[in-house]
């Protein structure tokens, strides 16, 4: 091998991420560029909406990006000379609904330079209190963009709201998921076997796994968008889809507990990237029957 395809094979895939930017803060592309950088790949970030802080904290000024401007870029990304060089695309919060249009273009042209390319649907529109986006953005989320995601995370709430079911426990999560579309399926805050436990289950292919930690309460924004950056990035190292669901729930777990323990009102990645690259923190992994799997039995 020559030292120029030496270097070539060193280089990993890069990941073109779609989502909010807040200035101060770990939520959006501050928690998904952190976490994929930190396990070595590059990224290309591009912000749906420019916000000082996550909402949550206060009322702050939102700046979404004009229409035209917007769509000008992705044009110009998806003429990119190094296109080719992209490997993954993870899109999340958007700024409006005219965004999915222009999504669904750069996903296409990803594909079409790169067909093995995977997407990732991360449909940020809700929460325990319902939507926390305009119903157009969530439609527009559902009718363009999950259709064409290899994978999805949505949260359970959100995974209720896509698939018009009602959840309430782990027969209608799984059935919910089945009818979403993406070859996997990753739930987060799903609904856990164990008391005073939550986790996120996966369903993928004829499998659903579900990974389980003790619940931590009042927990910081943005555990969403770094569970679903994790779980990409070991899916692009090649990890199977049960280790990449344990290593990234490991993580974000992690993470949280000492955030939590230090008090912080925002996830303290920087000071915890170590927990991203090997995460020591347990997880009770076990194996789902789906309600089509007791009635073959």
């Amino acid at each position: 091998m020559t030292p120029d395809n030496q270097r070539n094979s060193d280089i990993r895939t890069s990941v073109i991420v779609i989502s909010s930017h807040v200035v101060r803060g770990s939520v959006g592309n501050r928690a998904s560029v952190f976490a994929l950088e930190t396990l070595g790949f590059p990224v290309w970030a591009v912000p749906t909406v420019i916000l000082p802080w996550h909402p949550g904290h206060s009322r702050a000024t939102r700046i979404v990006p004009a229409r035209d401007d917007f769509a000008s870029l992705i044009n110009d990304l998806c003429g990119a000379p190094w296109l080719g060089e992209v490997g993954a695309v993870l899109s999340g919060y958007l700024g409006d609904a005219g965004q999915a249009d222009d999504v669904a273009r750069l996903v296409a042209a990803v594909r079409t330079v790169n067909p093995e390319a995977l997407y990732l649907c991360d449909p940020v529109i809700g929460d325990t209190g319902g939507l926390y986006v305009p119903e157009a953005v969530a439609t527009a989320i559902a009718s363009k963009l999950i259709p064409i995601a290899d994978i999805a995370t949505p949260n359970v709430h959100e995974l209720g709201w896509l698939s018009g079911a009602p959840i309430g426990d782990a027969k209608s999560l799984i059935a919910a998921a089945q009818t979403l579309g993406p070859a996997r399926v990753l739930v987060t805050s799903a609904i856990a076997m164990m008391a005073g436990s939550t986790g996120n289950m996966l369903f993928s292919g004829s499998q659903t796994l579900m990974a389980e930690h003790r619940l931590i309460p009042n927990a910081p924004n943005g555990l969403g968008d770094l569970m679903s950056a994790t779980f990409l990035a070991r899916l692009l190292e090649g990890v199977p889809d049960g280790k990449a669901l344990q290593m990234a729930t490991g993580a974000v777990f992690e993470i949280l507990a000492r955030t939590a323990r230090r008090g912080a009102d925002e996830l303290t990645l920087e000071t915890d990237a170590q927990s991203l690259r090997t995460p020591m923190a347990m997880v009770n992994m076990r194996q789902v029957r789906s309600p089509a799997d007791r009635t073959r039995s």
